[in-house]
């Protein structure tokens, strides 16, 4: 039942707010919003208008996260966004994939794995993090990427499909 009325929430807030500008104040708002159904609660969350967010009570996102326009989150398991992380134009971010059965993918089961975004990481426009995926402390997911397991280097450069480290990041 709390599942359903986090589900009914999260579509109130967006419908609510869809029509406000994304002006840093109004996301913060929208943020704030959110922020009520999810389990942990964070400082400066800014989400943009077109941003969706499904499950909010698997969603732990900390201190300063931004969800740039047409972000998807669906947390059909824990999805934890570390303090200071940018999330780019039209990325997709799920934490459940589907299995096979009898040779179709339509009746499989989801199989559930976490997703976890370190600290300052950011993710570019158009990229997509599966579930089980792990973008480490300061890194940088390149634009139309795809990262779909757990990555150990810090401060490096991800891109590709499947996202591959291509360099390091300079500071």
């Amino acid at each position: 039942m709390k599942h359903k009325l986090l589900l009914l929430y999260a579509w109130f807030v967006r419908t609510l707010m869809y029509f406000f500008p994304d002006i840093p104040f109004i996301m913060r708002i929208r943020g704030y919003l959110y922020n009520l159904g999810m389990p942990t609660p964070a400082k400066n969350l800014q989400v943009s208008a077109t941003a969706i967010i499904k499950n909010l009570e698997n969603c732990f996102f900390n201190d300063d996260v931004y969800l740039a326009p047409f972000v998807v989150v669906n947390a059909i398991d824990k999805i934890t966004l570390e303090k200071q992380v940018m999330i780019g134009f039209s990325s997709v971010l799920v934490s459940g994939n589907h299995s096979a059965v009898n040779g179709s993918f339509r009746f499989g089961d989801s199989i559930k794995s976490p997703i976890v975004v370190g600290l300052g990481a950011w993710v570019g426009a158009n990229c997509t993090l599966t579930a089980g995926s792990l973008l480490p402390t300061g890194s940088l997911l390149a634009a139309n990427s795809v990262i779909s397991k757990v990555q150990v280097r810090e401060f490096a450069i991800y891109g590709g499909v499947p996202a591959k480290c291509i360099g390091s990041v300079k500071s």
